[in-house]
């Protein structure tokens, strides 16, 4: 699916460069990745980072794993090649958000590194903060609102992330969030601390 069909094609320029955009926003566009298991709480911390950012003048912006797959991905299902794909195209979207100087915060299971690296090599170094939201599986199973991991227990939902679907937990994440410790407050907080302390943002 990666393979380059499009023929002489070139990347075009702007005149506005991204320190133009830097020195305006009074931000450094930056990929938060969000990765754990479903019901781990990332679309809920997501959500609050996002608000906190926005309320104090930082522009912000989710890209929500369902959401994504109401339009962009809608043709992608939950198998290991397609899983992959929808990775490689978010990928690609938070890659042109951040080199827009946004502050991007992103919200799917990702369960497989090679995938999270893969997304993580094509920003800049200082570009991509890889946020694992750790919680028990016994526990996202406590707040399955949704009835998923029942349905997957129950053999109706195929290629369950946990149940029928492996999750490879990150190695070595910029941060780690255990929600099941945390509340969404703290976790948000935490995130916060860490982008203002690596000079992000400015509260």
């Amino acid at each position: 699916m990666t393979q380059q069909k499009a023929t002489n094609i070139k990347w075009h320029h702007g005149k506005i460069t991204k320190q133009d955009r830097v020195n305006l926003m009074k931000q450094k566009g930056v990929t938060i990745w969000l990765t754990g298991l479903s019901g781990s709480g990332k679309s809920t911390i997501a959500v609050e980072l996002e608000h906190a950012l926005l309320e104090n003048k930082h522009q912000a912006y989710i890209l929500d794993g369902d959401n994504i797959r109401h339009g962009l991905n809608k043709n992608l299902g939950f198998s290991p090649d397609d899983r992959s794909e929808n990775i490689r195209r978010i990928g690609e979207v938070a890659k042109l958000f951040t080199d827009a100087n946004i502050i991007t915060i992103t919200a799917f299971i990702s369960p497989y590194r090679q995938d999270r690296e893969n997304a993580r090599k094509l920003q800049k170094e200082d570009e991509f903060i890889e946020v694992y939201v750790k919680c028990p599986i016994e526990v996202c199973e406590q707040r399955d609102t949704k009835g998923l991991y029942k349905k997957a227990r129950a053999g109706e939902v195929k290629e369950f992330t946990g149940i029928s679907a492996p999750y490879e937990e990150p190695l070595n994440p910029e941060m780690i969030v255990n929600t099941s410790e945390m509340s969404v407050e703290e976790s948000t907080r935490a995130i916060i601390s860490y982008l203002e302390k690596k000079e992000y943002v400015r509260f």
